[in-house]
């Protein structure tokens, strides 16, 4: 070899006699001499490579070796190199003086040759720990190396096939004979899924893996099972989300069993990817289709019992006729509802829609006071009045069975409310109305649009603008509850705010208030809002909740958010704008004695969040609400025989199809009763389903008790009673207060049962009537004299002690039980300790 820079060379490529393949070249460069000579023989320069396939001209990766240990070696250290596979040493020499072209030759001969087919026999693994030496720095006898690869084309292999070569032979005492693999893996993705999965059902021997792709496998297969993607690809042929994991665990057991070598190693390359994902997709559809032919039908009867993408076939008669929809559309106090009710009380026949019993009852008055019978259709009353071909109903109580000329579905944008939109998209796609007055802001208008022209019906749309404009006060109440005005309604959003306001104004301003709040019956709030809209009266300011945005017809001249958040069973957050605009645009009414509308806020730091919402357009509204009839929920059951209520509803929820107009309305509640419910036996899947829908507040525990008393006793064939007394008197403090609204709402929630079973099993509806009116002016009475702090409806829960440092000739704001907790939370106020509770 002499002087100069030398190279050592392992070769490993194919044999003449078994045509044109590719050929890989590993070389390390050494720096000294002999190095060519130490394998046995030099290597004359007269037989080079082409300097475009340099083995120098790219670096090595460290793993190369790694990758011929574990790939390409069988067991036994000694290898003997077959026909299909030939090893080659190779040496180098640059001459010194030679420009940088010369550093390109290669000569190559074959070293020994005892073959007799110029292949030597030689310790194929020494060689491999000699180059692992090189591979840290240094060469074979200690010199620097340079560390170069490349993958030399013979002409006639496809660039994108890629081949994995191993060959070996152990000696009599290894044990195992002669192993080669030549495998093309690269187009396996470009191979149809169903001879993929041919190839492996049929396949024999497994392929034998090393540790490392066996555990690369097991992950891909673990990402597949745990792929969202998968799983939601996989409802296409019925395989729920619940059975995919079990289908996906034994699809692995399945290719273990069988894992042929150029799928094992296509995947192996992919690596635990979404590519490997897709890859493997189509072979487990072929599997799923073959395997689980029983658990899909299952699936797919039970998917076709809860299909709800087409909710407007649920109304053949509707679809029959051509209905004429017009869209009133347009903001609080700007005419749309009145226009409405007016052809409405011009139609030969008619229903009007409300989303409230507070404002079907207003309505109902309303419209007999001006001459047109009408009846009275709620969940928990009905009043038929003789001749009346007018139904004043809640949008729950609507009838898609009669035939109307015309019907109005007030507050249309609630069909986008994650609790009750079901009635609203019922009401409009089911009511038989030639024609059908919607009213409401124009977060719905497009969805409405979609929906008329989904089904057929023509659509006219009526827009309005705002009698006056609401006009923000810059001035805000800057933290003082003495700046309230006569026709003032403070908004507080929880039942503690508003007496504590209410406390607050009566205590330090000569104003007396009215109060309004959700829990309060409807009769009760009629009570409050007339009492504040008589101008005879002292009562010139309204404390009131969220429930004043909608139902009721109020003198308010000013508008005062106390706060502009709340608390929604788990945290506070703010109020959404269009809740905000909606309370905000009951200021001000045409015709009143305040037709200007102003508002504004108690504290200044609220004030720019409401100029905020009023500025921004309504939201788009993109899917609204729908809910399953019972008819379906008892189709879906007989696909489920031994599940309980609850988790039937759970697993509707789970597996009902919808398209991309609606969503399924939210059912907590409903499953928290038939929760309660599964230890009363003896109900039909119909009596649970009505129970569940009964107007019970969950959160209130003596009310969830009686639904459980009246459902139990109905379930024993036995007359359901009241067993409830009648209070004496009003209330004299906050504690009979709550026990007064408790009963109003099992009176309630009675009379709603007595609607929807016959009325032997509930035969004391004249008696709660006369009770729930009783109870009801009773309320009204302790709301006139109210003077006391309010308490938790809560068992357990006691009142927090009055600040020590309270001023007592100022007025200092008080504070919710919520925002206090969260204070606490982020240490901002620090905890009493227990001397200090002891000492007070």
């Amino acid at each position: 070899m002499g002087r100069g820079a030398a190279a050592s060379l392992l070769r490993i490529c194919r044999s003449k006699d078994n045509g044109p393949k590719g050929r890989a070249s590993l070389s390390y460069g050494c720096f000294g001499s002999g190095s060519g000579a130490r394998f046995g023989r030099s290597a004359p320069r007269d037989r080079r490579f082409d300097p475009s396939f340099d083995v120098r001209s790219c670096p090595l990766s460290g793993s190369l070796v790694q990758l011929l240990r574990k790939n390409l070696l069988c067991r036994g250290p000694y290898f003997r190199v077959m026909s299909a596979v030939d090893a080659r040493l190779y040496s180098s020499l640059a001459e010194k003086g030679k420009d940088s072209e010369g550093t390109h030759g290669f000569g190559s001969e074959v070293i020994g040759g005892e073959n007799g087919d110029g292949v030597e026999s030689f310790k194929f693994a020494e060689c491999l720990n000699r180059l692992a030496v090189a591979e840290d720095g240094d060469n074979l006898k200690g010199e620097n190396t340079c560390e170069p690869i490349s993958f030399v084309d013979h002409g006639g292999l496809d660039e994108s096939d890629e081949r994995h070569m191993v060959t070996g032979e152990e000696d009599g005492n290894g044990g195992s004979g002669s192993v080669t693999i030549d495998v093309p893996y690269k187009n396996v993705g470009l191979r149809d899924p169903v001879d993929l999965y041919r190839e492996l059902r049929d396949s024999g021997e497994p392929m034998k893996l090393i540790r490392d792709d066996w555990k690369t496998l097991q992950e891909i297969f673990r990402c597949f099972k745990e792929s969202p993607w998968a799983s939601n690809q996989a409802l296409a042929i019925y395989i729920g989300v619940s059975f995919f994991p079990t289908a996906s665990r034994k699809f692995l057991l399945f290719f273990s069993k069988k894992c042929p070598a150029d799928i094992t190693m296509y995947l192996v390359s992919l690596g635990p990817c979404q590519d490997a994902v897709k890859f493997l997709f189509p072979i487990f559809v072929e599997f799923c289709l073959e395997e689980f032919p029983d658990e899909i039908k299952r699936f797919r009867s039970m998917i076709e019992s809860a299909d709800l993408t087409k909710p407007h076939s649920w109304f053949p008669f509707a679809r029959a006729m051509k209905r004429k929809i017009i869209y009133h559309c347009g903001p609080t106090n700007s005419g749309k509802t009145y226009n409405a009710l007016q052809r409405f009380m011009e139609a030969k026949n008619g229903v009007y829609c409300s989303p409230l019993r507070l404002l079907a009852m207003e309505v109902f008055d309303k419209v007999n006071a001006l001459g047109v019978y009408c009846s009275l259709h709620t969940g928990q009353e009905k009043k038929n009045v003789p001749f009346s071909n007018h139904v004043a109903c809640t949008v729950e109580m609507v009838s898609t069975d009669h035939l109307y000329n015309v019907a109005v579905i007030d507050e249309i944008q609630m069909m986008a409310d994650p609790y009750r939109g079901y009635a609203w998209t019922r009401a409009l796609l089911g009511l038989k109305a030639d024609e059908i007055h919607v009213c409401g802001d124009p977060s719905v208008l497009n969805m409405v649009r979609k929906i008329c022209s989904d089904i057929g019906d023509e659509l006219h749309e009526c827009h309005y603008d705002r009698f006056k404009p609401l006009v923000v006060e810059a001035k805000t109440l800057l933290g003082d509850l003495r700046s309230v005005r006569s026709g003032d309604c403070v908004v507080a959003f929880s039942r503690r705010e508003i007496f504590e306001v209410k406390l607050a104004i009566e205590k330090h301003t000569n104003h007396r208030c009215c109060v309004i709040y959700g829990a309060l019956p409807p009769e009760t709030r009629r009570q409050q809002a007339n009492l504040f809209n008589d101008q005879d009266n002292e009562y010139d300011v309204l404390v009131a909740s969220d429930a004043v945005g909608m139902g009721l017809n109020l003198n308010i001249r000013r508008v005062v958010f106390y706060t502009l958040s709340k608390y929604n069973g788990d945290k506070m957050v703010p109020v959404p704008a269009s809740q905000v605009k909606q309370i905000a645009g009951r200021a001000g009414r045409r015709g009143s004695r305040y037709p200007d509308g102003l508002t504004t806020t108690f504290e200044l730091n609220d004030l720019e969040y409401l100029i905020e919402c009023l500025k921004q357009p309504f939201e788009e509204v993109k899917k609204v609400g729908l809910f399953p009839f019972f008819e379906q929920v008892e189709l879906f059951a007989c696909q489920l025989p031994n599940v309980t209520f609850c988790k039937l509803l759970e697993k509707f929820g789970e597996n009902c199809r919808l398209d991309g107009s609606y969503f399924l309305c939210r059912h907590d509640h409903i499953k928290k009763v038939a929760n309660m419910l599964e230890k009363v036996s003896g109900l039909s899947l119909e009596d649970r389903f009505n129970f569940c829908f009964a107007p019970v507040n969950i959160r209130d525990p003596k009310s969830m008790f009686h639904l459980l008393k009246f459902a139990t006793a109905f379930s024993q064939n036995l007359p359901v009673n009241i067993a409830m007394g009648m209070p004496k008197g009003s209330a004299r403090n906050d504690a009979e207060l709550l026990d007064l609204e408790t009963k109003h709402q099992v009176l309630s929630m009675y009379l709603w049962l007595s609607h929807h079973f016959e009325e032997e099993t509930f035969p004391y509806v004249k008696k709660a009537e006369a009770m729930a009116t009783g109870i009801a002016e009773l309320l009204g009475q302790s709301l006139r004299v109210a003077n006391w702090k309010p308490e938790s409806r809560q068992a357990g829960k006691q009142k927090p002690k009055e600040k020590p440092d309270q001023k007592e000739d100022g007025y200092e704001r008080p504070q919710s039980l919520a925002k206090l907790f969260s204070l606490r939370r982020q240490n901002k106020i620090p905890e009493i300790s227990h001397a200090e509770k002891m000492s007070t």
